[in-house]
């Protein structure tokens, strides 16, 4: 098998879909990785620990061109320029030693899309392998690749030549079906650069909803939905060993079904312990992926506390590393619950909340949070921001096509809607406390087991959101926020200051909602 037809040629040896053993091997050779005390693969990624989002570019062409939502999140670069820097990088590829994997993505087979990525590093290609969906040999004996992905973190761009602002890039060719990546050996680009692609042709050539979530199934079959940024708790929510995980980070809501869009996790480690998160403490063994951590002294045991490169450390894994993982990663129906799960750094939000139909889509489009240490660059504590579709960074369309999509699908199917702060209480970040796994976990078991269809709810200032009085093995004073700050004139000014900024964010968007929508703005309080 050969590359020539995608213009490689001259390398030294082509790795076609070796095994995980088989790459271990590779990168451990090479000196590039090593081997922890549970058997995992140590990495480094170098300069970039997380993604580097105004480095992403999508091709400006007939396609695109009145389609894509271009602006701080969708950087247009000409056609020209991408075939010059694709020639660049397969000339540089020459001589190389380079490995090729076949993969797929989605995994309901009537949206399932074939890919090839093709790279430099051995555990780059073994990053593919458990995040993706890995195929049978059958399935292998007639692949044939819809899209590829070319990543070469050592080959920086020329950006008077190339047209980039930087050495580093993800570029996406929409018509071509190919992505490239280079100057970055964050794995995390390879995964963002796909869904991305799935949410460009997912809503709007199939009218799938794609959506930034985790999913996982009940005993009843009933499908639970959580919405988040990175750092907000879709992986470590999701995980309940209750309950079946059908993903963690990407999915489509179709029709008739939820599904994975990959075959793996890719789950932040920082400060992890079997006690506050075993499922994921133990799926870090051999065939696993550690990023960017540190060893405790002389040893490899991984110090999962050590923040000394970057607090967005990772464990990349299949999906099957998990144990009560389904697969295939999908699940026939509609989401009986939706959770928005935000990490709200002004302590003025609850807990958890209620949202009617309006509210949802107010709080989806609007997409608040905080963007936590290291997930993107220069990202070193709580930043306020507003993403929409908690996926800003990912979407290639408006928002609002998203959020018409979530609204019909609502309405279709009776989904409740579930708004949860996964961020500080009694203050903002800095003089409050961050908000207690176990508090997070036992509210959305109260939700999953309907303990709250007999409890009373009260409505809050402000914000309007309907709150349960009491919960099962949480604090009642908790559920309230302003019960938790000791200054309650400091908790009205800044829930004022979070609604105002609420409102000035959602300008934007004003002109595409509904009245129904715009009534469930948060009203500052004179």
């Amino acid at each position: 098998m050969k590359l020539e037809y995608l213009g490689i040629k001259n390398v030294s040896q082509i790795f076609w879909n070796l095994s995980p053993s088989e790459l271990v091997e590779h990168s451990i050779k090479k000196n590039i990785a090593t081997l922890t005390s549970t058997g995992a693969l140590a990495i480094d990624t170098g300069k970039f620990t997380g993604r580097s989002p105004k480095d992403k570019y999508v091709v400006l062409d007939q396609k695109t061109k009145d389609s894509v939502w271009w602006g701080d999140v969708n950087y247009p670069i000409d056609e020209m320029k991408f075939d010059l820097i694709y020639s660049d990088m397969t000339t540089f590829l020459e001589g190389k030693d380079i490995y090729s994997r076949d993969v797929a993505a989605c995994a309901d087979n009537e949206f399932k899309i074939s890919i090839r990525v093709i790279t430099e590093i051995p555990w780059s290609n073994l990053f593919a392998n458990n995040l993706f969906l890995r195929l049978t040999k059958e399935e292998l004996n007639k692949f044939e690749a819809e899209w590829h992905i070319l990543c070469i973190p050592s080959f920086k761009a020329n950006p008077e030549k190339h047209g980039t602002k930087a050495d580093n890039f993800t570029i996406i060719n929409f018509t071509k079906k190919t992505i490239l990546i280079g100057g970055s050996a964050y794995t995390g680009e390879i995964k963002k650069g796909i869904f991305t692609v799935l949410n460009y042709v997912l809503p709007h050539e199939k009218n799938v909803l794609s959506m930034h979530c985790s999913a996982n199934l009940g005993v009843d079959n009933d499908i639970a939905i959580f919405f988040g940024l990175s750092g907000t708790g879709k992986t470590t929510l999701s995980a309940d060993p209750k309950r079946g995980l059908i993903g963690d980070d990407e999915h489509g809501w179709s029709a008739n079904s939820v599904f994975n869009f990959e075959g793996g996790c890719y789950a932040k480690c920082i400060d992890l312990t079997q006690e506050k998160e075993p499922e994921i403490f133990d799926a870090i063994k051999f065939g696993t992926i550690v990023e960017n951590t540190n060893y405790f002294h002389d040893s490899r045991v991984v110090d999962y506390a050590n923040t000394q490169k970057t607090e967005n450390t990772r464990a990349a894994y299949p999906i099957n590393h998990i144990a009560n993982a389904i697969e295939p990663s999908m699940a026939k129906g509609n989401p009986k619950n939706i959770f928005f799960l935000t990490c709200d750094a002004f302590g003025v939000l609850p807990p958890i909340s209620k949202l009617t139909t309006e509210q949802a889509m107010y709080h989806f489009i609007s997409g608040y949070t905080a963007k936590v240490a290291g997930t993107e660059v220069g990202i070193t504590e709580p930043q306020l921001t507003f993403s929409p579709c908690f996926g800003k960074a990912f979407l290639p369309l408006h928002p609002t096509q998203y959020a018409h999509l979530l609204g019909e699908k609502l309405n279709e199917s009776g989904a409740q809607v579930w708004l949860i702060n996964t961020g500080w209480s009694g203050g903002s970040y800095g003089i409050g406390s961050r908000m207690k796994l176990s508090y997070t976990r036992a509210m959305i078991t109260a939700v999953l087991e309907s303990k709250f269809d007999k409890v009373n709810f009260i409505t809050t200032p402000i914000f309007g959101l309907q709150v349960p009085e009491n919960c099962d093995e949480v604090p009642t004073e908790l559920l309230t926020p302003r019960n938790t700050w000791s200054d309650k004139v400091a908790y009205d000014k800044k829930a004022n200051e979070l609604a105002e900024a609420f409102n000035t964010n959602f300008r934007q968007y004003a002109d595409f909602a509904t009245d129904a929508i715009l009534s469930a703005a948060p009203k500052v309080l004179v």
